[in-house]
């Protein structure tokens, strides 16, 4: 499965609802995160389930930790809307959207193709606009390809 930048689509709503949940969650003082849903079908995410609805604890120690348990509801919420993931998402407390050791080598979805996108600021400066944020592609054996570093401008809209 080959996804390339261009497949990632989402619209100014659900992006705008997407980063003001995440500002909202992380409070300005840690990190949140969600995993973008779309159709079976395409790249374009239409839903977002943030990791604390799947998981409660994963955000109580400032980074995120998500446990492997919230797995089980993503996958059934998946499959009663016949959604797949497209790509998740979190948030870094700097400016600073490249991926630490724990994003390179615990990918939230380990298979091919995944996308990952981290914004700056704990979200706190990215509602209206994508400057600052990042965006990654899962090539397997903890391997990354970097598909927009700090401006995903012309990427996912």
């Amino acid at each position: 499965m080959t996804i390339t930048d261009s497949n990632l689509k989402i619209s100014w709503l659900l992006w705008i609802r997407l980063v003001w949940t995440l500002r909202k969650r992380g409070a300005n003082r840690r990190e949140s995160g969600a995993f973008l849903l779309g159709p079976l079908s395409g790249g374009r995410a239409n839903h977002f389930i943030c990791y604390d609805d799947l998981d409660p604890n994963c955000l109580n120690t400032g980074i995120i930790r998500f446990d492997g348990s919230g797995y089980v509801p993503l996958w059934e919420a998946c499959s009663q809307k016949k959604l797949k993931v497209i790509a998740d998402v979190h948030t870094h407390p700097s400016g600073w959207t490249g991926q630490s050791e724990a994003d390179r080598t615990h990918p939230m979805v380990a298979q091919k193709g995944h996308l990952a996108m981290i914004l700056p600021h704990y979200a706190q400066t990215t509602l209206l606009s994508k400057k600052g944020a990042s965006l990654y592609q899962y090539l397997g054996d903890n391997t990354w390809k970097t598909l927009a570093m700090g401006n995903i401008q012309r990427t996912i809209f």
